[in-house]
């Protein structure tokens, strides 16, 4: 069986440090051969990106860059339309259809799973590693719809996710990054005085781009 590829899909809008331990803890722990970034082009379930999607793809690159077994893939931002994960993850699977695939959810994206485009037809298409987060209690507040694909999926053992190519629930604890990207979003449109109060939360090729291209920058006609 090939190696499990991990999918992390986003806005990264910016793509901050949070994201990275993140996406490097789960492949040390569960044995990833790799994590790839998927940043979304027009994500369904929440406002549109503050970014372009170049932008924010050309962020991504350089944050990963010097990182082994982190990858991006632009085919989400390439795409027209909706940046729905069900048809993201069918072209992954087209193109290596024998390899575990491990969709990665925090855990309250995961809560409102069945409000996904398709979203049974994930489990057709890869593993679904939920990311535990503070304060969420997945196996208790789970609806009744999810609850049935847990109850059947669900495993203590990092082992499914090699033993088939999709098809398991995994719930994975990691270190907690309190990084949030709509607080950097909120320092940067204070300008050079934000730059300076989010230096460390994002990588420095990341941050200097975005000083670069005046990202998140504040109207000078803005309230």
């Amino acid at each position: 069986m090939n190696s499990v590829l991990g999918i992390f899909g986003g806005t990264f809008d910016p793509i901050h440090c949070g994201h990275l331990e993140l996406a490097r803890e789960l492949r040390a722990a569960l044995a990833f051969s790799a994590v790839r970034f998927i940043p979304a082009g027009d994500p369904p379930h929440r406002a549109a990106p503050v970014a372009p999607a170049a932008h924010r793809l050309a962020m991504v690159e350089l944050a990963i860059a010097g990182h082994p077994g982190l990858e991006v893939d632009a085919r989400e931002i390439r795409r027209t339309g909706r940046s729905y994960t069900v048809p993201t993850l069918a072209e992954l699977r087209d193109d290596e259809p024998f390899r575990p695939l491990a969709l990665i959810v925090g855990a309250d994206a995961f809560l409102g799973l069945p409000t996904w485009h398709r979203w049974r037809e994930l489990f057709d298409l890869a593993h679904v590693v939920v990311v535990a987060r503070p304060g969420v209690d997945v196996d208790g507040a789970l609806p009744q719809a999810l609850a049935a694909e847990w109850s059947r999926r669900f495993s203590r053992d990092a082992a499914a996710l090699t033993s088939a190519p999709a098809g398991a629930l995994i719930l994975q604890a990691i270190t907690a990054h309190p990084i949030s990207a709509s607080a950097i979003r909120a320092q940067l449109a204070r300008g050079a005085e934000g730059i300076a109060a989010v230096r460390g939360l994002l990588p420095a090729s990341v941050l200097a781009y975005i000083d670069r291209n005046q990202l998140y920058r504040s109207r000078p006609d803005a309230p």
